[in-house]
């Protein structure tokens, strides 16, 4: 739109042109105020109603609330105004009146539940604290690449229809593609190894991932967005210290750019950059600790894996990110290499917040033979991963990488209570529109 002003650039002398959505009005008899915002911010329209032409007047105030409106007019310095100045309006125009009756309140005075604001995601993001959280988003996605390309990766994309899971079993969307049957691919995994076998080396990919699995909680989608890393001649120390950099990104640009939304959220005061190495936890040493706590009905032995009241209680005790290492490798994925002076013991590593995990990731098992006898061990066909396995039969480097759960780092960063909040259009066992 041309000549158009943003409200937050509208300075005292300027004749404008402002557009965006009625937020309200007040009718105090005599004068009237229509309040005008659009992204940037807010702007007072003053109407005196005996000293304007009636037809302008009728025109701005009787516009609904969330109608999309353009004012041009005078903007004069009035400090009692939200902003400090106010418009003057020479027209109005109402350029797409909304529905009185509206599903709910963008002005987040009346609060909506969450299935509802989903259901009308557009509304919703009108609303300050909920656009904040996107911008966030956005400028968390960024720093994260920033942080990538310091640690010399190139960035990839991957199949998302694939011939074959990444790790086989049943949690795979199954889609036809051309008469025969493909899947929505549930990871990275097995294209990124490839590609850091490449010359390339170190790489990234932020892409959407697929999992049929029937959770309905808080913490889990069935649409989600992954943050990969992989390098070659890395070993999964390496890959530990590359996944702390990168959270550790994600926070500091979060502090020193969004100061504003963090303010629009509300967390603006507790909000902290985590300081420090993040501690790193042999998985017995989790179990124990978890264990001391007292907090589970049954106590955990070698070989469980974690449940959330269990990573809740480590958490607790821990009191900030940190990893847990060294894991059985009989719960391991059979890409991850176990290490050499103990195959009871996987390189696999997982990157905790105090409330859930983010990561997940180790060592791979860059011996062809060794991945072989691990497709074999967790009851996976070999030859159904032949474009997979034979490429580690041409020279495949030591390497290592992991999967960080992107909408859960917002989660987590922002202190949501649902991981839904984090997307703008989330795909859960309930969902699938919008």
């Amino acid at each position: 739109m041309q000549d158009r002003t943003y409200t937050a650039d509208a300075e005292p002398g300027d004749d404008v042109t402002v557009a965006g959505w009625v937020h309200e009005i007040r009718d105090l008899g005599g004068i009237a105020f229509l309040i005008l915002r659009d992204t940037s911010g807010k702007i007072q329209i003053k109407f005196e109603k005996d000293e304007m032409d009636d037809d302008l007047v009728e025109t701005g105030l009787d516009a609904s609330r969330e109608s999309v409106v353009t004012v041009s007019g005078a903007v004069e310095e009035e400090p009692r105004a939200p902003t400090g100045v106010e418009v003057t309006p020479e027209s109005v125009e109402v350029v797409a009146p909304a529905d009185p009756e509206l599903p709910l309140d963008p002005s987040g005075k009346v609060d909506a539940d969450l299935s509802t604001r989903l259901d009308n995601r557009t509304l919703d993001l009108r609303k300050e604290d909920v656009q904040s959280v996107f911008e966030i988003r956005s400028g968390v996605l960024n720093a994260v690449r920033d942080q990538f390309r310091e640690f010399d990766c190139t960035e990839i994309n991957t199949p998302k229809i694939v011939a074959t899971g990444t790790e086989g079993g049943t949690e795979l969307f199954p889609i036809t593609y051309f008469g025969e049957e493909a899947f929505m691919n549930q990871s990275p995994q097995l294209f990124k190894q490839l590609i850091a076998g490449s010359n390339v080396e170190r790489v990234f990919e932020i892409g959407p991932i697929f999992r049929a699995e029937e959770h309905n909680t808080p913490r889990h989608l069935n649409e989600a967005t992954s943050i990969d890393f992989e390098g070659a001649f890395c070993d999964h120390q390496d890959a530990m210290d590359v996944a702390e950099g990168v959270v550790k990104s994600a926070y500091e640009a979060v502090q020193e750019n969004f100061g504003d939304e963090l303010e629009a959220i509300g967390i603006a005061d507790e909000f902290e950059v985590p300081e420090g190495d993040f501690p790193r936890i042999s998985y017995e040493e989790a179990i124990e600790r978890i264990n001391a706590t007292g907090e589970l009905d049954e106590q955990l032995v070698w070989g469980d894996d974690l449940s959330t009241p269990a990573e809740e209680a480590l958490g607790q005790d821990v009191g900030g990110h940190y990893f847990i290492t060294d894991w059985p490798s009989e719960i391991k994925p059979f890409y991850i290499k176990d290490h050499d002076d103990d195959p009871e013991l996987s390189t696999g590593f997982d990157l905790m917040h105090p409330r859930m995990e983010l990561v997940s990731g180790g060592q791979r098992e860059h011996r062809h033979e060794k991945l072989i006898e691990g497709f074999e061990q967790q009851g996976l066909d070999p030859d159904q991963f032949e474009y997979y396995t034979k490429m580690f039969k041409y020279g495949m480097p030591p390497h290592a990488g992991f999967g960080l759960g992107g909408e859960r780092l917002i989660m987590t960063l922002l202190g949501l209570d649902n991981i839904r909040e984090a997307v703008l259009f989330p795909r859960d066992r309930q969902r699938l529109s919008p």
